[in-house]
């Protein structure tokens, strides 16, 4: 790799690998190990501002990861591992941190959350919204019912509402275009697509959802004053649970009027 490699691509790279735990020295060696191919300590200590004597220390840490070559000659020569290699390495070791943090929650977690979380709920941004969106859908049993705009109907949301089709959860969806529609039928196998009795569209309205009559979640956009395309942060979302919640009884009624043939 070249001298003139942007200074933003060395810098991102270095901040990545010590935020998955690599020291600074470490990280440096590796990204300049990546620039030459393979290269003597001096020579890792001049591109990389890593002290000669302290290039053992961090290749000895980069070893330990499994992230670079040794070529034992005089003097020794180091070879980085491939980029897709060290991607794969971390994103395993993250998997694992997050497979052992929420192993750990969940024993943490007094039995009956949900019946517990007594009440409506408040949630802001989209990812997060989004994250609950999934749960909720992950956790259907026998029906959902959720109408959203386009922008907020993800690849994620979509896998979630095949799969949930897939172990027999009947879905309906509304409030979406006509492309999207037939995107949504060629994606999730028998998907009912209703009707709504709003515009969608002309509301600030992002989400609403309620699966098996007792979770239900209503989102609303809140686009910047100068923009009328919201932000990452611009939704905010209530949520509620149980089949005696406030917010559940009252999305209760209101789809089942209009599901049921209540505006007959």
């Amino acid at each position: 790799m070249s001298d003139d490699l942007p200074e933003s691509a060395r810098s991102v790279a270095v901040e990545q690998l010590t935020e998955f735990g690599l020291s600074a020295y470490a990280a440096r060696t590796l990204v300049a190990l990546e620039r030459l191919g393979g290269a003597t300590a001096q020579e890792v200590s001049e591109v990389a501002e890593v002290p000669r004597t302290r290039v053992y220390d961090a290749v000895d840490e980069l070893a330990d990861h499994g992230l670079v070559d040794v070529q034992q000659s005089m003097p020794k020569r180091f070879c980085a591992v491939s980029a897709e290699t060290t991607g794969r390495h971390f994103e395993r070791i993250y998997d694992r941190r997050v497979e052992r943090l929420t192993g750990a929650l969940d024993d943490l977690e007094p039995d009956g959350r949900a019946d517990k979380q007594r009440g409506v709920w408040t949630l802001t941004g989209q990812t997060s919204v989004a994250e609950r969106v999934v749960e909720f859908v992950d956790d259907a049993d026998e029906e959902i019912v959720f109408m959203t705009v386009e922008a907020l109907l993800t690849d994620d949301l979509v896998a979630a509402l095949r799969a949930a089709s897939e172990r027999g959860v009947t879905i309906r969806v509304a409030g979406i275009s006509d492309a999207v529609e037939a995107a949504i039928r060629d994606r999730v196998p028998g998907v009912d697509l209703f009707e709504s009795i709003w515009v969608w569209s002309d509301t600030p309205t992002g989400r609403l959802l309620m699966v098996d009559k007792t979770q239900t979640l209503v989102s609303v956009l809140l686009p910047e004053e100068d923009s009328s395309v919201p932000t990452e942060r611009d939704e905010t979302a209530i949520w509620g649970t149980g089949e005696a919640n406030s917010l559940v009884v009252v999305l209760r009624a209101m789809f089942t009027w209009q599901l049921d043939g209540g505006r007959e």
